[in-house]
């Protein structure tokens, strides 16, 4: 083979603005993340109800113990458990799940809500006769990573049924800031079902209190025990919460950095996201390509990242057992990156080569989905750069980050939370009553 490149908020203390950390910085933040908080006040605020539970193996404390378990210990009334994709705890592929049935641990019904319908998640809460919902999942800040959408629906339930719906705040792995095209109607999907930006930049919490506000009319009896001692320039590196990969192919925070961009070669069928190695997302690459086109990138001198020349072979998903060619990202800067237009700047000088192809899916093509339009594919194929294709979605991006204001928790530069600096445990109600921030 030749040589190839290829490419390699209530409780919310004040805050000040440290230097953003680079990649290789050792400064860690202690924060405590919503679950922590409620196992400190001894669950006091479910004491006495019949609770249900939403999560994955995320929900865990920093001793990992899982939130299930130690509630089930310490005596909450768990009517039921429910498992979005990959399951409860985590043993199903992308596009899996485990089922409904009795978690050996515990003893508990876990409902298999993956893809679960409106009226199935009313039936399920129905059958499991909850009257407050808990929900405890650590999202990676992408809107085509569908836990948000398992919230999502999952609210829009509670709603329906005059539940109770308490979320309990972690961080968003990758900071606060938010970029990207929004989602528009006609391509929603499983991979975009909200009109949001691609890369949102809220927590769970933050994004249940948007949903409340602007999906459900305020009609979710809606509480968030928010984290303590995070803000918008954290990264998951920057702090002392532990990681569990919140899906098989998330396995570490920087998978968690660059996956809103790369996440796009989902819509590439001839390149692999480096699904069936040990770097998802981080390695990119295919059989029909070489070091021409990560050399290309490369000179584009895109901020924060640097590209290694890779190759590897994938053991499911695309070109099982094929070599493929082409990059890894390394983030050198987590302050600077912006991993969407750094992929763009990758599928822009991709498409210059002959085996480039996009991904389709029936008639549509798969990457419409995950950007919400054709418009980001239609401009590359007419030959728009990096700089073009980026500037489209200027407009609505700065309308979204003024749309998500008043529901903020936590304070990113220059934008500080009217919640911030208070003790009280419940960040936010139906009714908003913490007000917006400034």
């Amino acid at each position: 083979m030749r040589r190839r490149s290829v490419l390699a908020a209530a409780g919310v203390a004040a805050v000040s603005f440290p230097g953003a950390a680079a990649a290789s910085s050792p400064a860690v933040a202690r924060v405590r993340t919503g679950m922590d908080r409620l196992a400190a006040a001894n669950w006091e605020t479910l004491q006495g109800q019949r609770v249900g539970v939403v999560s994955n193996p995320t929900g865990v404390d920093r001793d990992y113990r899982h939130l299930v378990d130690r509630m089930h210990e310490d005596g909450v009334t768990i009517g039921g458990v429910f498992g979005p994709e990959h399951g409860f705890r985590g043993s199903a592929q992308a596009g899996g799940s485990e089922g409904t049935g009795v978690d050996a641990r515990t003893g508990l019904i876990v409902y298999d809500a993956y893809l679960a319908s409106l009226e199935q998640w009313i039936s399920m809460f129905t059958a499991s006769a909850v009257r407050t919902v808990v929900f405890d999942i650590q999202d990676v800040g992408a809107r085509f990573y569908t836990y948000i959408y398992t919230l999502y629906d999952s609210m829009a339930a509670a709603a329906r049924l005059g539940l109770r719906y308490v979320v309990l705040d972690r961080p968003n792995p990758i900071g606060g800031r938010a970029h990207g095209p929004m989602m528009t109607d006609g391509y929603t999907s499983g991979v975009g079902r909200l009109k949001i930006v691609q890369q949102h930049g809220l927590t769970v919490g933050e994004l249940a209190r948007f949903y409340n506000g602007e999906f459900l009319s305020g009609a979710v009896d809606l509480q968030v025990v928010a984290c303590r001692g995070w803000h918008g320039r954290l990264h998951a590196a920057d702090t002392d919460v532990p990681w569990v990969l919140p899906s098989p192919n998330m396995p570490t925070p920087d998978t968690a950095e660059v996956y809103p961009g790369t996440g796009m070669f989902e819509g590439v069928s001839s390149l692999s996201e480096g699904r069936g190695t040990t770097r998802p997302f981080e390695l990119i690459g295919g059989p029909g390509f070489d070091y021409h086109w990560g050399d290309r990138v490369s000179a584009q001198g895109l901020p924060g990242v640097e590209f290694r020349e890779a190759y590897f072979t994938p053991t499911f998903n695309k070109f099982t057992g094929v070599l493929c060619a082409g990059v890894e990202v390394k983030v050198t800067d987590r302050s600077t990156f912006e991993p969407i237009r750094t992929a763009v700047a990758m599928l822009v000088e991709a498409r210059k080569e002959p085996a480039f192809a996009w991904r389709l899916d029936g008639a549509r093509y798969w990457i419409d989905l995950l950007t919400g339009s054709p418009r980001l594919r239609t401009m590359i194929d007419a030959g728009a750069t990096t700089a073009e294709v980026n500037a489209a979605w200027a407009g609505e991006l700065a309308a979204f980050d003024k749309q998500r204001r008043p529901y903020l928790l936590y304070p990113r530069s220059g934008v500080r939370s009217s919640s911030s600096g208070t003790d009280s445990l419940f960040a936010g109600s139906g009714s908003l009553s913490s007000g917006p921030g400034s």
